[in-house]
């Protein structure tokens, strides 16, 4: 009996060293700056003044899931104007660039618009890039 709780100890202790690995090793000698990046939008009226939005939201289109910015920084934007995405939510965004619905309402007009920005991301990207979509939507 003594013999079997030794042997069970030291097997145990065997197990407890193997290496973990988390899954991101690719990762592991990639180089990030300490900058933080995010892209915002603005919505302007028909005579391009900047204008409130009701009912902001920003859709994945590859995933279908509403995407929320992790930023904390909306406190010094203008009126008008939204964080869509920044660095916090790279990882879930492809590598080849995931295209994104930003829809609002007018608070003044009641009308619906959107647009489409594409942004890339992924697993081992240090920051989201923004690869092509307008900086505003404008209502009619």
């Amino acid at each position: 009996m003594k013999k079997l709780i030794i042997a069970l100890l030291m097997g145990s202790a065997l197990l407890s060293c193997k290496k973990k690995t988390t899954g991101d090793s690719d990762c592991e000698n990639k180089i990030c700056t300490e900058e933080f990046r995010s892209v915002t939008i603005q919505f302007v009226d028909n005579k391009g003044k900047v204008t409130e939005v009701k009912d902001f939201s920003v859709i994945n289109q590859r995933t279908g899931e509403k995407v929320y910015a992790n930023s904390a920084i909306t406190a010094n934007l203008s009126t008008g104007a939204y964080i869509v995405v920044d660095d916090g939510n790279t990882k879930s965004f492809s590598e080849e660039g995931d295209d994104l619905k930003i829809t609002g309402t007018s608070e003044k007009t009641g009308q619906k618009k959107s647009a489409i920005i594409k942004v890339t991301g992924g697993k081992c990207a240090c920051h989201i890039n923004k690869i092509s979509g307008p900086e505003q939507i404008a209502f009619d």
